[in-house]
């Protein structure tokens, strides 16, 4: 369930100037970057600072688990975003990640996008919380004498998407970030043991849609962006849409410079990451290195997977702390 003490998402880590493309929806999108790193992490930072007093975590009880999807590219037609969002309802996943290139960058795509968010989040309320008045929520499952109370506004939807390349092409910055705010953040996730005990898992999201690491994001993470947290986190999970492995030696998608890479792999193995989870290439890879696990996800858009598939992936994490993924299949065609 999605809970609200303090309202800020500190802001994280990278992202990248990308002047490759990762999807055959756009092909102009291998030439256009509407924004720099520099901007968007100045701007994220700012919106942070000025609109979220308090920091948001959510919170678990023994055992939970989320879906994670890569590369939508949303256009008119919503069918599988939708076929995901339905998905970690009914299952009652903690959260839903989305991996970057959500949606092509026309205002009449995010206007569909962000109708589809509110139906979503309506249904989500609907499900997990009370109506006491005309304005406020408490939750179901909080069975306190005196609940905290929402309003529908206060209720955050449990949807957290990073920015992906084609976000950002056409000026896309703009229509993304008037839905999503920021490109980088982090959340904690609070879970209570049944021996009453509580551990922390981590989540980190970076804004990874350029090709370069930026000078501000490198100095946040040089200047410690998890605060020296890293090491009291159970599990640290970190969602990015740019890969960090090629699947394939002559892809042509690109990914971090071999230097920025390596600062990667490295930042990582000390944040003692659990698994990275990759999007862009639109093809599965799997592997580990340094003890981190790195899963790459197909791109679950009806345009360039037609059929039905295994398109997205459900992570579950034990109470003894224990992970594992399983692929979920999508069934939505193209009408």
């Amino acid at each position: 369930m999605y809970c609200k003490m303090k309202k800020t998402l500190l802001p994280l880590v990278l992202s990248i100037l990308s002047l490759v493309s990762c999807d055959k929806v756009s092909p102009i999108g291998v030439l256009v970057a509407g924004t720099s790193v520099e901007d968007r992490v100045k701007m994220s930072n700012l919106f942070y600072l000025n609109h979220y007093e308090d920091d948001v975590w959510l919170a678990a009880d023994n055992d939970y688990s989320f879906l994670v999807g890569a590369d939508s590219h949303l256009t008119v037609d919503p069918g599988r975003m939708d076929e995901m969002l339905a998905e970690g309802l009914d299952h009652g996943d903690l959260f839903y990640a989305h991996l970057g290139d959500i949606a092509d960058t026309k205002a009449e795509y995010y206007v569909t996008l962000d109708s589809l968010l509110m139906e979503a989040k309506l249904r989500y309320v609907e499900s997990n919380y009370r109506k006491v008045n005309d304005y406020e929520y408490v939750e179901k499952r909080n069975s306190s004498p005196d609940p905290i109370r929402f309003t529908f506004d206060e209720i955050v939807y449990p949807f957290f998407p990073v920015v992906g390349n084609h976000d950002i092409t056409h000026n896309g910055w703009a229509l993304w970030s008037n839905i999503f705010h920021s490109s980088f953040y982090e959340i904690d996730v609070i879970v209570v043991l049944d021996d009453g005990d509580i551990v922390f898992d981590h989540l980190i999201f970076l804004d990874s849609a350029s090709g370069t690491l930026g000078h501000t994001q490198i100095e946040l993470i040089k200047e410690g962006a998890l605060n020296g947290k890293y090491d009291i986190y159970r599990n640290t999970f970190v969602f990015t849409h740019t890969n960090i492995f090629r699947p394939q030696f002559f892809e042509f998608a690109s990914t971090f410079t071999r230097e920025e890479n390596f600062f990667l792999l490295d930042q990582f193995k000390k944040w003692n990451v659990t698994c990275v989870f990759c999007g862009h290439v639109h093809m599965w890879d799997e592997r580990d290195y340094n003890g981190v696990h790195y899963l790459t996800l197909e791109t679950m858009c009806e345009v360039n997977n037609p059929k039905p598939g295994d398109y997205l992936v459900r992570v579950d994490v034990k109470s003894d702390g224990s992970v594992t993924w399983s692929p979920v299949h999508m069934d939505y065609v193209k009408k």
